[in-house]
């Protein structure tokens, strides 16, 4: 890929995992339709993201709930959800915090294309072990919430299962649906409004 192709891929793509999977299928020269499948595969979480934050944007318009979630990426999910737990979401927080994140990405996505010829062995640097390091510290930021260790081993163990028997990207996403399964095993009813018991 030139430098045209690599910052038109960060312009358009504001998720960083999805690059890395399109990367890695369109190096096997597979037909269109599988890159883009491999790709919705490891976005599937950011539907989960846009279903949980979209609960707190009260404040926002049709328009501009649309362009947050196009700005949503996984630290943005993360520091939203964890404002909208102290107060409520504006979208004057949301879109100066995306803008600032968003303008960084691309300033560094043009250094990194045209200075990351110079590193000639990545793992050697332990580069390669950056994008796990970073999302285990998204995760760890939820470890006060209830239940929160049992999903996170039940995502882990249904993560690994998949990767083996399925394979990649789809590990991700089978992972995190067993982490919801886990989560509405161990929730607790709050009871039906309007439903009364019945003796009888």
């Amino acid at each position: 890929m030139d430098l045209f192709d690599i910052m038109l891929s960060s312009i358009t793509i504001f998720a960083g995992a999805s690059q890395f999977v399109f990367l890695e299928i369109l190096g096997y020269q597979a037909p269109a339709w599988s890159i883009v499948l491999g790709v919705f595969a490891v976005n599937f979480r950011h539907i989960l993201y846009s279903a949980s934050l979209g609960r707190s944007m009260g404040e926002f318009s049709t328009m501009q709930k649309f362009t947050a979630f196009f700005f949503m990426a996984d630290p943005m999910f993360t520091s939203s959800e964890h404002r909208a737990s102290q107060q409520p979401l504006m979208p004057a927080y949301y879109f100066g915090f995306a803008l600032i994140q968003y303008c960084i990405w691309i300033v560094f996505t043009y250094l990194g294309a045209a200075f990351g010829s110079l590193i000639s062995d990545p793992q050697a640097l332990g580069v390669d072990m950056l994008l796990p390091i970073y999302f285990m510290t998204m995760v760890m930021a939820f470890r006060k919430r209830k239940n929160w260790f049992p999903i996170v081993v039940a995502s882990g163990i249904g993560s690994a299962f998949f990767y083996h028997f399925v394979g990649p990207p789809w590990h991700i996403s089978l992972g995190a649906l067993m982490g919801i399964l886990a989560a509405v095993i161990m929730a607790k009813p709050s009871g039906f409004i309007g439903v009364e018991e019945d003796d009888g």
